[in-house]
């Protein structure tokens, strides 16, 4: 039946290496299970219910992935899209984490049909890559900015708006050393190395005495406060055009590139470079999110981390159904997930802060035209604290610095079109 469904022969790889590469890229990517909850709670939300829709919604993800598509790429709800959702749209921009919700669903009805009548491929192909490179370094500066946050590292100053924390040092000095411990780590490729520190900080913690023991395993909690809670008439609002925009071109580049760097790492691509069933991995990501916003969760995206089971092997979508399966298992360990400090999970955000800071060798820095908007992305997301504005202050000084340099003929037709849109927002909005 295996062999039937996923074709291991044809793959060049056989069962128990499947499993193992599904353990490794579950291990990589579980610090999911915990911080999501975590910073999904800071909406009002059920920390509870949301806990069992990421798990659910990953689970859907990677079931969807490798049964449907047949690749080894695990999905879960994405880091960034989940602080989007949290500080930019319900603590920032004012709205119901319902309405949020909402906006969620809607923006992964637009990735199917973008799939279905093949819009997709032109809005990919036509966005300039120091655009794509400047949103994703600018969302790892917002995570970075939101780790310092939580860890009370940075905290606000009236005089100078942010300044140097120093009213909780256990957690600048936990934090610190969950980020170190996780930099080690990985540097000495030991698999699991966020899951790690964040449950070695946790541990440290209980020990000193700064959280209380809750329990490891129990039955999952009740997911009734956040099922089918989502408030989609709220998100047509005219005022939501922007947020949903945000949440579908970060889920579709971020998809996009995963996609292409995991087939890439694991020999997936064809003579011509291309990702053969590129449609059917997308419509596993566009319908995960959807499950994931009935279910109470921010947009789900194929996860980078799937790289490290390719690596260990993986070449079939029986990788992607382990991770689902592990996800499953997951659900036992609420108590563990309800434990976690924000200071524990600060450390993760921070690395993949890091790790998202890399794009931005890919920016020609000698051509201003060029570099100018990247840093205007970069800089404004995390300081505006809204990863919408950023993107549609990066498209409008796009369009608007090749104009004035005589190279608006550079500039493509859609970023000439949503600079428009996103000035319209901001001037009547």
């Amino acid at each position: 039946m295996l062999e039937k469904l996923f074709k291991l022969k044809e793959h060049g790889t056989n069962v128990r290496t499947e499993v193992i590469a599904g353990l490794t890229t579950f291990l990589t990517m579980a610090y999911i299970i915990f911080v999501n909850p975590s910073m999904l709670a800071a909406t009002e939300m059920d920390q509870g219910a949301v806990f069992v829709a990421t798990c659910l919604a990953a689970a859907i993800g990677c079931f969807i992935m490798g049964l449907y598509a047949n690749y080894p790429i695990a999905q879960a709800p994405g880091m960034g899209l989940n602080a989007f959702f949290t500080y930019g749209v319900v603590l920032g921009m004012g709205h119901t984490w319902q309405v949020a919700l909402g906006a969620v669903f809607l923006s992964g009805v637009i990735f199917i049909l973008l799939s279905l009548f093949k819009v997709r491929e032109w809005i990919i192909n036509s966005i300039p890559q120091t655009l794509r490179v400047g949103i994703a370094a600018g969302i790892g500066l917002f995570l970075g900015f939101i780790a310092l946050k939580n860890a009370g590292i940075v905290v606000d100053n009236p005089a100078t708006l942010v300044s140097l924390g120093s009213e909780n040092p256990h957690q600048m000095i936990l934090a610190a050393l969950g980020f170190f411990l996780i930099i080690g780590l990985e540097y000495r490729k030991i698999k699991g190395g966020v899951l790690i520190s964040i449950l070695a900080i946790t541990v440290l913690s209980i020990i000193l005495g700064y959280t209380q023991y809750g329990g490891i395993v129990s039955m999952p909690p009740n997911p009734a406060p956040t099922f089918m809670q989502l408030d989609i008439m709220g998100a047509l609002d005219v005022t939501m055009i922007s947020v949903i925009f945000a949440f579908l071109f970060v889920d579709l580049f971020d998809t996009a590139g995963t996609l292409t760097a995991v087939a890439q790492r694991g020999n997936l691509l064809d003579e011509k470079g291309r990702l053969p069933n590129l449609k059917k991995a997308l419509m596993a990501d566009s319908s995960a999110t959807i499950a994931g916003s009935l279910l109470g969760t921010s947009s789900t995206t194929s996860y980078i981390e799937s790289g490290a089971g390719v690596e260990a092997g993986g070449r079939t979508g029986l990788t992607a159904v382990v991770v689902g399966i592990l996800f499953i298992l997951a659900l036992l360990f609420s108590p563990l997930a309800g434990m976690i400090p924000a200071y524990a999970t600060a450390g993760a955000l921070f690395y993949v802060c890091t790790l998202m800071l890399s794009g931005l060798i890919n920016v020609d820095w000698t051509d201003l035209t060029e570099a100018a908007p990247a840093a205007i992305v970069a800089i404004l997301m995390p300081l505006s604290f809204s990863i919408a504005d950023g993107i549609a202050l990066g498209f409008i000084s796009y369009a608007v610095i090749k104009l004035l340099a005589g190279r608006y003929k550079e500039v493509p037709l859609s970023v000439w079109v949503l600079a428009a849109v996103f000035v319209l927002k901001f001037a009547f909005f």
